[in-house]
């Protein structure tokens, strides 16, 4: 049985938003200190939640650069997103590493987006997705309401506040009559999810989940996207670099260099797998492997004057 990868933190939301500050206090010194990093102005702390991994992925990628570069990286994992937004927008992180916010986090960035910089997208075809196992014979989201039986009735999501999450619960339930039909969403984390993905393919029974490309987990388990002949899922976007507000005049090097990082499906995909499966309990190592064959696609910020 496939289960997700050990590195995975779940951290309570009301336990971040709480202790956000004192975390970053204690990696970053007093109130007197430049850019949480003990007055030199070089660290740079990157929020991001890591079951949600392109944005682990992105992280050590931008840990091992920077740091080869002089600077000091700070990790906060966090367990939702409009947490990580919070923080953004109030300066307590400096850079959500792969952000989704044309479609996925709109509305965080319709609250938030005032005080957040866009720095630049590195991906330009994310999608999200409902999938089921190949073995399914159901290949649209206009067929559940035909398969509630086989199904129990639920739709298998992941973190409450994930924009997959809301937009399953405002868009996709309603266009397609799913909660006439009878269905309910179960929302929990991206790695309880997966757990019950793996679980119901290893007995063979019907299962249908709330994904998005690109994921690992879609190479990693047998499974087919359905058919979204309404569109309710949204176009595809692209995947950003989000900073706080004044990211690019504190670290203008920094911001200009993240701008240029352009990933293609491939690149992007050997990465994830990389950090996420061949290197689980080391992301850090995944990266190391990843950057042997692709140090060019990235290149290097200037060093840290």
């Amino acid at each position: 049985m496939r289960t997700p990868t050990p590195r995975l933190r779940q951290l309570s939301a009301v336990a971040v938003a709480a202790g956000l500050g004192l975390s970053l206090a204690a990696c970053g010194g007093s109130d007197d200190d430049e850019s949480n990093g003990g007055g030199d102005g070089k660290s740079i702390t990157l929020g991001y939640i890591p079951s949600w991994t392109d944005g682990l992925s992105t992280a050590y990628l931008l840990e091992n650069l920077l740091e080869e570069a002089g600077y000091t990286v700070e990790h906060e994992e966090i367990s939702e997103a409009g947490v990580l937004y919070t923080a953004l927008s109030e300066g307590d992180v400096d850079m959500f590493p792969s952000a989704w916010p044309e479609v996925t986090h709109a509305s965080y960035m319709e609250q938030y987006g005032d005080r957040i910089e866009d720095i630049g997208a590195y991906y330009d075809n994310a999608v999200l997705t409902f999938a089921v196992p190949e073995y399914s014979e159901i290949t649209s989201i206009d067929q559940l309401p035909d398969h509630v039986d086989e199904l129990g009735g639920q739709i298998v999501g992941i973190e409450p506040g994930a924009g997959l999450t809301e937009v399953t619960q405002n868009e996709v339930i309603p266009t397609y009559g799913l909660d006439e039909a009878g269905y309910s969403l179960s929302t929990s984390s991206t790695s309880t999810m997966l757990t019950e993905l793996g679980n119901a393919i290893d007995q063979e029974e019907e299962i249908v989940v709330t994904l998005w490309r690109p994921f690992w987990a879609n190479a990693e388990y047998p499974v087919r996207d359905l058919e979204d002949p309404e569109g309710a899922l949204g176009e595809p976007e692209a995947l950003h670099f989000l900073g706080k507000e004044g990211f690019a005049d504190e670290f203008p090097e920094v911001a200009e260099w993240i701008e240029g990082i352009k990933l293609s499906d491939e690149e992007y995909g050997s990465l994830e797998d990389l950090v996420v499966n061949e290197h689980a309990d080391d992301p850090a190592a995944g990266v190391e492997a990843w950057l042997e064959d692709n140090a060019d696609v990235v290149g290097a910020p200037p060093a840290a004057s």
